[in-house]
């Protein structure tokens, strides 16, 4: 492979780039829409109560055109359907006020709640929305360098098997450069490619790694396991986004911003050409969905202590505005987090530029569980926040 002029800074850059693209970490989630309940471990640089506080990560979310063809999409990908959670259509208000679309006649939605099961315990869950009687814009068609543009990252115990099943299946959109896994720099096996949805939603496949001693200068790195790794956002300025997701959020900045890079690595592995980039990583407790009474007893409890990373993406030369969006259109992402003190927190929000999205509060038939989903002030990228009801 082409090595381009600054690789010596990217030596550093390959531990990350061949996990760059992919922070490690254990991941969970659960969806306040439907979940019965989560634990997570609350994060000990939270917010004092009174101001609202992160409990964690919960969960990512995306707007589909097609549920049957997402749903069997996400199905070859590995994820399960929940069978306790129908994707029926139905006409609710509830729904539409959290999607910021009020009353609006003749909507009606269904939703497909996928999860897959984590090494460490617990599920990653990804709720999949498809909508009717309402304008959508369509917005698969973009790049992975688009700001705004969400991704998750899926390390597979063989990415090559995984890519190979997917292709035969038709249901392989290869970003990466010959459609094909790219391999990094002085290896020769391909570990690590982006692809995308039927909606054109990002994915970043990743093969698993085993844990590697420290050689040649280069630092000991720990065992990529399978699940799914991350969850990511493009944004135009990463000290702004880390302002949010850290500051505000209540990440916890796993390492300062990386040297900016570009090369064939990089360009290879998202299907670009010239591109600078450079990343940031926030860790977050990691929402798991639990085992509780009553429900599936094959699901294991969550190891406690289990984090995820929020990765951040600032490329230097794909500044543009950000497309215009609404959470209903076609290829929007979103990610949830869960929080205790929903008021408090939302003020903190609003006053550091977060815009709402949904009509308010709206309280969750059922379970008292309540929703606001708002937009940050770097790239909109849109955030569930939500809390159950006090006990």
């Amino acid at each position: 492979m082409k090595r381009s002029a600054i690789w010596k800074p990217a030596a550093q850059a390959l531990v990350f780039a061949a996990a760059a693209l992919a922070v490690f970490a254990l991941p969970a989630s659960s969806r306040a829409a439907s979940a019965a309940g989560a634990t997570a471990a609350a994060d000990t640089a939270s917010a004092p109560a009174e101001q609202g506080r992160l409990v964690g990560l919960a969960f990512a979310g995306r707007s589909v055109s097609n549920l049957d063809r997402s749903i069997a999409f996400y199905e070859a990908l590995g994820f399960k359907l929940d069978p306790a959670a129908p994707p029926v259509w139905r006409h609710d208000e509830v729904f539409q006020r959290i999607d910021g679309i009020g009353k609006a006649r003749g909507v009606t939605t269904r939703m497909a709640k996928m999860y897959l099961d984590e090494p460490a315990g617990g599920r990653f869950v990804i709720y999949l929305q498809e909508l009717k009687g309402i304008p959508r814009r369509n917005l698969s068609h973009h790049t992975a360098w688009e700001p705004g543009a969400s991704h998750f990252a899926l390390v597979a115990p063989d990415a090559q098997s995984l890519w190979s099943r997917l292709e035969a299946k038709g249901m392989l959109h290869a970003l990466s450069w010959g459609g094909k896994l790219i391999a990094p720099p002085g290896q020769k096996k391909g570990t690590i490619a982006y692809i995308t949805d039927p909606d054109g939603m990002d994915i970043e496949i990743i093969d698993q790694r085993p844990a590697s001693p420290a050689v040649d200068g280069r630092p000991a790195r720990p065992a990529l396991p399978a699940g799914v790794n991350h969850v990511g956002l493009v944004v135009l300025d990463s000290a702004k986004a880390r302002a949010f997701y850290g500051d505000l959020l209540g990440g916890r900045l796993v390492s300062a911003n990386s040297p900016w890079m570009h090369g064939d690595f990089y360009d290879a592995a998202v299907g670009g050409h010239g591109n600078i980039l450079r990343f940031s990583n926030e860790s977050f407790p990691a929402a798991f969905e639990a085992r509780l009474a009553g429900s599936d007893p094959a699901l294991k409890s969550p190891a406690p202590g289990s984090r995820i990373n929020f990765e951040l993406v600032e490329f230097q030369n794909r500044k543009k505005p950000v497309v215009p969006a609404r959470i209903t259109d076609i290829g929007i992402g979103y990610v949830g987090f869960e929080v205790q003190g929903l008021e408090a927190f939302l003020a903190r929000a609003k006053a550091a530029g977060a815009r709402m999205v949904s009509d308010g509060i709206v309280t969750m038939r059922g379970g008292g569980t309540r929703v606001a989903v708002i937009r940050d002030p770097d790239v909109g990228g849109f955030v569930e926040l939500f809390d159950y009801p006090h006990k």
